[in-house]
């Protein structure tokens, strides 16, 4: 494509979606809102180009950049270790970043530098799935991160990455400790589980329960993301606000009378 105009953006994000990221915790200008305003919609028209030019199938990451994720990567996925125990090593890594104990909502605390996140522990999986990308890289294995949502359901949105290995990219979820892979061991993109929703219930007996939702694969964009210096991005840490605490209140009350739109987000949006 010579132009991702009418593709790229918040605007082609469907709208109660769109009102979500409007009132994210994550602050303006920081790295997230850089990746979401620059998502291109996948779809039949980008499709082909998203998988063969939009993103770097090289890793352009420098060691010693970044020495605290250098460490890491070392120590979770080394070098030594085959590039697809490299993807599942960093994906049980992510998966297991959450919090050992619970976290009063007031002291949740959304972005900041990769390290920071891996300090403080993180089951959101916007957090997680760029922690997921940063580590691959780092350990060699080129990546992207996709958004997911399913317009008809409300708060049905989630973040995944695609690493790329065996000549193509293929989804895996670090927030949910799930590597997407045919039943001959391909890996899967994420627009082929999009276009076959039936290979999503081909995954193998060590997805955790409840961890493919398939609903989350009617919609998706794409972002490119380079780990590199910590100056490359605005990587300010965001706290809860009135909107998100609704939700996630709601939420640990096991959503009674159903999961449903708090605020007419379908429609319009006030935040609390």
């Amino acid at each position: 494509m010579e132009s991702y105009d009418g593709f790229q953006g918040l605007d082609q994000w469907p709208r109660p979606y769109r009102t979500m990221v409007e009132h994210d915790p994550h602050p303006r200008g920081s790295v997230e809102w850089r990746l979401w305003e620059s998502m291109v919609f996948l779809g039949p028209q980008t499709a082909v180009d998203l998988y063969t030019r939009f993103s770097s199938t090289d890793v352009t990451y420098r060691p010693g950049v970044r020495p605290e994720l250098d460490a890491a990567a070392q120590r979770i996925a080394p070098a030594t270790r085959s590039v697809e125990d490299r993807v599942r090593a960093v994906v049980a890594f992510g998966a297991a970043l959450g919090p050992k104990e619970p976290v009063p909502l007031d002291a949740l605390r959304f972005g900041g530098t990769e390290e920071e996140i891996i300090a403080r522990g993180s089951d959101w999986c916007t957090d997680v799935a760029r922690v997921g990308a940063a580590l691959l890289q780092v350990a060699g294995v080129p990546s992207r991160v996709v958004m997911l949502a399913d317009p008809g359901r409300a708060y049905s949105g989630h973040t995944v990455v695609e690493a790329w290995r065996g000549g193509v990219w293929g989804a895996v979820d670090p927030t949910r400790g799930v590597v997407f892979r045919s039943e001959r061991g391909v890996p899967l993109s994420v627009w082929q589980l999009m276009q076959y929703p039936e290979l999503l219930e081909e995954q193998g007996s060590d997805v955790p329960p409840g961890a493919i939702r398939p609903g989350e694969f009617r919609w998706a964009a794409i972002a490119n993301y380079r780990v590199g210096p910590t100056d490359a991005y605005d990587y300010s840490v965001g706290a809860i606000n009135g909107y998100y605490r609704s939700i996630l209140t709601m939420a640990d009350e096991g959503w009674p009378g159903g999961v449903r739109w708090l605020f007419g987000e379908d429609r319009t949006v006030s935040e609390p």
